[in-house]
């Protein structure tokens, strides 16, 4: 299969990439500039260079590429995230994900691809969920966020389109957990861990937000599993263990052997980091796989989160 997948030097990208050549496919890596990022290219792989935002010049590069599938993986997320400035912080993502892939999918029909397979993400769910009864991990068929707090809900809303155009093109959204494994926050050098080892980011409210997470190479194996079968809709691709931050967070201190995280009252921390970093440490709903599980007959590697950051950041 000839695939183009736009987002090729990202963090699920790279290994997607590496993947898709060494089972036998063709790859068109999609870059904003040549050349690209050293890695994108490689035996089996073409580099066309676009803008997503520029839709006449993405239509020519899609158009020349013809690709039989068109993976999105397109985002532009800043590596340290002002939780009280989100809307800033994510503009350029939210633009990808409504524009981006309009432009990218409009391209796709016309290019004559026939299947299309885009990034979601599976911590949008309404930690209400449907109505009393409803808890634990959620499901595909579960809402979205209701009210959510003022500073992700332009987010949640480029999400929606991008969800509403996929589905509208006959595709499958892939709701990725959230993401550890290089390059990414919870990398060896990211975000999260270096506010982990300073003791900056604490279990607030006790903890009680639900986080799925999901391996780069995990979400890169499930793109393999879907690109041949017919499943439309949107799939769960994270881990087996949704774990509360008051687990992980202890956790993977331990296994990184810094200090503990304090413990502090969301109230305490809201003026620091606004509703969306409180309800991002204290609401989030955590995710179900089994459904991608029998659609796709994927399985993580990473069956649980504390033998993948120890993989992945334990002391050597």
């Amino acid at each position: 299969m000839r695939v183009l997948v736009a987002g090729a030097t990202g963090v699920i990208g790279r290994r997607l990439v590496s993947l898709l050549t060494a089972t036998g496919h063709e790859v068109v890596a999609l870059s904003r500039t040549a050349p690209p990022v050293t890695g994108a290219a490689g035996a089996g792989v073409t580099v066309v260079a676009a803008d997503a935002l520029d839709r006449a010049a993405l239509g020519a590069a899609v158009r020349a590429a013809a690709p039989d599938a068109v993976v999105h993986l397109l985002t532009a997320i800043p590596a340290d995230i002002d939780p009280r400035r989100m809307e800033r912080d994510f503009a350029l993502t939210n633009r990808l994900r409504t524009e981006g892939t309009r432009n990218l999918l409009d391209a796709a029909r016309e290019a004559g691809a026939t299947r299309v397979i885009t990034q979601g993400l599976a911590y949008a769910y309404d930690p209400a969920g449907a109505g009393p009864g409803d808890t634990g991990p959620a499901g595909e068929d579960a809402p979205f966020w209701r009210t959510p707090p003022r500073q992700w809900a332009s987010s949640l809303e480029a999400l929606r389109t991008l969800e509403r155009l996929t589905g509208e093109a006959g595709g499958l959204v892939l709701r990725f957990g959230h993401l550890y494994g290089p390059g990414t926050a919870f990398a060896r050098d990211g975000a999260f861990v270096r506010s982990i080892r300073a003791r900056a980011m604490p279990v607030l409210g006790g903890g009680t937000a639900t986080f799925s997470f999901t391996h780069t190479h995990d979400a890169a194996t499930s793109i393999v599993s879907a690109l041949p079968r017919p499943v439309t809709g949107a799939l769960n691709i994270v881990d087996d263990h949704p774990a509360r931050v008051g687990e992980w967070l202890p956790a993977l201190a331990r296994i990184l052997h810094a200090p503990e995280p304090r413990r502090l009252p969301a109230a305490l921390a809201r003026p620091v980091v606004g509703s969306w970093g409180v309800a991002f440490l204290t609401r989030l709903r955590g995710a179900d796989n089994a459904r991608a599980r029998l659609e796709l007959n994927w399985r993580p590697r990473h069956l649980s989160w504390r033998d993948g950051f120890t993989e992945e950041l334990g002391v050597r």
